[in-house]
């Protein structure tokens, strides 16, 4: 057992516009990720199914060739392997919840996010 306190948890900087915070179990992650107005997250895969929560602000997803608005209180889940990419249209708070777990966030090797 683990017990954790998310303001205590030091943020990791990708960017100057990405930042998150990662608790991550053999099999499930979560992850809150801070992103400014106007953040992007490029378009990008992985085997993960992903659950994202908007807590605060809202992203615009392009997704299986569609744009979705996810606003807070909003949740989407992405399929494993689907390509998808945002932008944060406004100062955002999201709780990204990914199983089997990023490998690839916890080795820093997500170069994608890091521009």
């Amino acid at each position: 057992m683990e017990h954790y306190t998310w303001d205590k948890m030091e943020k990791e900087v990708l960017s100057s516009t990405i930042a998150r915070k990662i608790i991550s179990g053999e099999k499930a992650m979560v992850a809150q990720v801070f992103l400014a107005k106007g953040a992007v997250v490029p378009e990008h895969h992985h085997e993960s199914e992903q659950i994202t929560y908007i807590l605060e602000g809202a992203l615009q997803f392009q997704i299986d060739g569609k744009e979705i608005v996810v606003s807070a209180g909003q949740v989407l889940r992405i399929p494993s392997h689907m390509p998808h990419a945002a932008v944060a249209l406004e100062d955002t708070l999201d709780l990204d919840i990914f199983s089997p777990i990023r490998q690839d966030w916890l080795a820093k090797d997500d170069a994608y996010l890091r521009k």
